[in-house]
């Protein structure tokens, strides 16, 4: 009989767009996503952990670039031959949830969520099929006042977390407006009007010439690939790009050039005074411009909304791999979408809300110097003795119910050097050291291994006896020094 084949072994390798995170960026992500939640409790938002999992049916058309049923979503179908996806992003579950569960519900109803989403997308550079949102959001409330309350949490949140006044700008432009615009120009062919919005999509991109140019007859790319363009005159496309550069030197100026550009347009109007409305309401709260400012060049998602559209964007330079200095960009966008829960109660219901992006937020924390790239470890108690194991558990409890991280060396205790090795790489600010001639003398060595370092790294043989690392004090003093050498580390 042949001799059969072991089954080769599974290559131990990430997939293709995901990654792992170790303790400092998990431990990073916990305490920023913990500061956002006390930021939306204090504004009275109510967390909601839903399913990852949705019906495709009730997450209808996912991402807004993309027509085919299951495009860009990880789908299958399940034992009764329905179809189940992972959720691509909070707000299409969050309809769901509140069509679900409306007559339980108050009315406006405020909650926000937190955790991955899932897109099957082409992965790139940054850019992963699993990712961290955190979201807010409110159903219920038609006023605009929904929208300030939005932006001025946002504000409040990117400060909080550490994006200092000055550092950012929340800009907020209005789809009414667009509306407007679009009913100036005279287009009533869906195509065409599509078409414009994709090209006023571009308009970050390829600028005040570069829409110009699309909405007629075509422009040249970077690679020097033709473009064909929208086709429209140079009359029909002025109201475009009156709306594209209406930014004035103040939010007064700002919506009446708004007006101009919107023309006798009812829906229009609407957009305008509803972007006023938001401006003087953030003002009443001491939001002004520099904080949160009217801007029509936000044109994000205008395909999407119903309404207010609001983005936030660091505004502080950061070099790029090539050492060029950019402005950091956008961390956080939303807006009001009207229609979303309309597709289950038949109803139109008003909403409006944010998403923050995670890993781009902790990104620009990282390089404002407000996250630590190295997390602190475990204070390590050595183990010089198997037998005394009960003793250095005792000395671990004692930490702990003091507050302090700790944890007993539980590897093969019987090179001592190794144990020092493994608090090193645990990035551990203390060791703490009881052989038996300390258990005899009652008392226990207390390492610095912090200070212990910079010593070893920087100081003579003299300074290095002058400034020792190690302490000898008594068992009963074991938590108190321990404390003592973890404030002065701080």
């Amino acid at each position: 009989m042949a001799k059969q084949k072991k089954a080769p072994r599974p290559k131990a390798v990430t997939p293709k767009g995901f990654r792992d995170y170790f303790g400092v960026e998990v431990t990073q992500r916990t305490e920023m996503l913990r500061t956002i939640a006390e930021v939306y409790h204090q504004y009275g938002f109510d967390a909601l952990e839903s399913s990852a999992v949705e019906t495709v049916e009730a997450l209808g058309k996912f991402l807004p670039d993309v027509d085919r049923p299951n495009e860009g979503v990880f789908a299958w179908q399940d034992e009764d031959d329905a179809w189940m996806a992972l959720r691509y992003d909070l707000t299409a579950p969050l309809a769901r949830v509140y069509a679900q569960h409306r007559n339980d519900l108050p009315t406006p109803y405020r909650r926000y969520a937190m955790g991955p989403v899932w897109r099957n997308e082409k992965p790139g550079p940054g850019r992963y099929r699993q990712f961290y949102q955190c979201d807010a959001d409110t159903v219920g409330a038609p006023s605009v006042a929904a929208d300030a309350e939005i932006c001025a949490m946002l504000s409040d949140t990117l400060e909080r977390v550490g994006i200092p006044h000055g550092d950012y700008l929340v800009r907020v432009n209005n789809r009414k407006v667009l509306n407007g615009v679009l009913e100036t120009m005279g287009l009533d062919d869906d195509t065409q009007r599509d078409a414009v919005l994709r090209t006023i999509d571009k308009f970050d991109k390829v600028g005040e010439s570069g829409v110009r140019e699309l909405l007629g007859k075509g422009r040249l790319d970077a690679s020097g690939a033709y473009i064909d363009g929208v086709g429209l005159s140079d009359d029909q496309a002025g109201p475009v790009l009156a709306f594209l550069t209406s930014k004035g030197a103040d939010a007064a100026k700002t919506l009446a050039n708004l007006r101009d550009a919107i023309g006798s347009s009812a829906i229009g109007a609407a957009g305008v005074d509803e972007l006023e409305t938001m401006a003087t309401l953030l003002d009443a709260q001491g939001y002004g411009p520099d904080r949160i400012d009217i801007d029509p060049s936000v044109v994000r998602g205008l395909g999407y909304y119903t309404g207010p559209v609001y983005e936030a964007e660091l505004t502080f330079e950061i070099l790029d791999e090539k050492g060029r200095k950019r402005q950091f960009g956008s961390v956080s966008g939303g807006g009001r979408y009207d229609d979303l829960v309309k597709r289950f109660t038949g109803q139109e219901v008003p909403a409006t809300g944010v998403s923050i992006g995670v890993d781009r937020l902790l990104a620009a924390l990282r390089e404002k110097g407000r996250m630590s790239e190295v997390a602190q470890g475990p204070v390590v108690v050595t183990v010089m003795d198997r037998a005394r194991m009960a003793d250095y558990q005792a000395m671990v409890a004692e930490l702990r119910n003091a507050g302090i991280r700790a944890e007993v060396y539980l590897g093969n205790p019987k090179n001592f050097g190794n144990q020092l090795k493994y608090a090193d790489k645990r990035q551990s600010p203390v060791a703490v050291i009881e052989g038996g001639d300390e258990k005899d003398a009652g008392v226990v060595q207390i390492k610095d291994l912090v200070l212990g370092a910079k010593i070893a790294e920087n100081a003579t043989l003299e300074e290095w006896k002058d400034r020792p690392s190690q302490y000898e004090v008594p068992r009963d003093q074991l938590v108190s020094k321990v404390r003592e050498i973890l404030d002065s580390q701080a």
